[in-house]
This record gives C-alpha cells, structure tokens and sequence, in this order.
C-alpha cells in the first residue's frame, strides 16, 4: 500500500482556509458565533475530516455552536467540493478543541504556584 505522504496535512490546510472564510462570509447561523478553526485532520484515506474549533470569547455557547455547525456540515461540504478541485470530498465532523483550554488552565496553576513562593 502506497504511504499517504503528505496529501491529508495539505488538504486539512486548504479546508481550513476555506471552513475559516465561509465561517465569516457565508453562514448565517445563529448559534455559530465567534469561532475559530484551530485544526483538521483529514485521514490517509482522505474519506473523514475532523475539523477542530474554539469559540473566541464567552466558551458558555459551546454546545449550540456544535448543533449549528453539524447542522451546517452539508452545505460546508457542498461548497467545498465546489471550491477544491478534488475527485472525493471527506465527511466533515466537528469537534471542541479543548488545547486552547487546558493551556489556560496550565496558566493558572503556575501563576497560583509563582504566587505562593
């Protein structure tokens, strides 16, 4: 079997870009706030994307933020597959980027660490 190379890492890049853009110009949802597209990973097989996301500002809407973008992963792949130039689009899934918050829970215990000293 043939090594995916670096194919997956590329076109998790290039839907990024695009998800990031419709996400600002095209999506009228209004449970989709402020989000930021933090990663995708897009499988050897490039059938499945997982693309990682984290509200910017108040996390309290994180789950209807989830609803409205699986609600909105079908036109998100519709117009994806119109904007790259691929033979398959992957089946998109989001999912929470929970990196961003445990970094500032690891901030917190060393500012209450350099505190007690």
């Amino acid at each position: 079997m043939k090594a995916p190379g670096r194919r997956p890492e590329r076109l998790g890049d290039l839907i990024r870009e695009e998800v990031s853009r419709l996400l600002i110009d095209g999506i009228k949802d209004p449970r989709i706030g402020m989000v930021n597209i933090t990663e995708v990973d897009v499988s050897p097989d490039i059938k499945r994307a997982v693309i990682y996301y984290n509200i910017i500002g108040d996390r309290s809407g994180k789950d209807e933020t989830q609803k409205g973008l699986e609600s909105a992963s079908g036109f998100i792949r519709t117009m994806l597959a119109r904007t790259l130039t691929i033979k398959r689009m992957p089946e998109l899934s989001f999912a929470y980027d929970t990196s961003l918050d445990y970094a500032e829970r690891m901030e917190k215990v060393i500012d209450d660490l350099k505190r007690e000293q």
